[in-house]
């Protein structure tokens, strides 16, 4: 199966807190104190813009977190499987029927001033975070890293990944994962 022919990425999806934490806790907790090398994006080179269907690339002193969100709560987070430097840029699709998409792709690290601003910066937690507001997003996870000078959290922006700087929106439900590393 091909995801967007990302090469040797098979994403691993997960629903609810406790089997993500299970799954990725000590290994996203073990992240505390590396320093962010650099933020992958996959780019859309045609219309220029972020294609937030693809991972989310987090390279944390040569350990890197990949994740990627479907549906209204679907999470996928894999280790170590993507390597944005080794493809510069390729197309995936079907042009076999008009109403198929066509995408000419590659990943970029310096697409968001936000993302660039945090390079280099040492992780001093990561949480995750469980919508709980009310509405059909409730139970979604999203993943949030915190730095001395700023935060990402990587969360569903329905059927895709969104990026949110800055503190989580108060419907979230904050699990902190290594809480002893401020």
């Amino acid at each position: 199966m091909s995801y967007f022919d990302i090469q040797g990425y098979e994403p691993q999806w997960l629903n609810g807190l406790s089997s993500i934490a299970a799954a990725h806790g000590p290994r996203l907790q073990a992240l505390a104190g590396r320093h962010l090398r650099r933020t992958w994006l996959l780019w859309d080179l045609a219309d220029d813009e972020w294609f937030a269907d693809g991972p989310v690339l987090l390279d944390f002193d040569h350990e890197q977190v990949e994740i990627s969100h479907q549906k209204f709560d679907a999470l996928s987070i894999t280790w170590n499987a993507i390597d944005p430097v080794a493809r510069t840029a390729w197309t995936s699709g079907d042009s076999g029927h008009p109403d198929d998409y066509i995408f000419r792709l590659a990943w970029r690290h310096d697409a968001r001033a936000e993302t660039v601003a945090l390079q280099d910066q040492r992780l001093q937690a990561v949480e995750l975070l469980e919508y709980a507001a009310g509405n059909i997003a409730d139970g979604m996870v999203a993943v949030s890293f915190t730095f001395p000078d700023g935060r990402v959290t990587i969360s569903n922006g329905l059927d895709e990944n969104l990026l949110e700087f800055g503190e989580p929106d108060p419907g979230f439900r904050r699990h902190h994962l290594n809480s002893d590393l401020a």
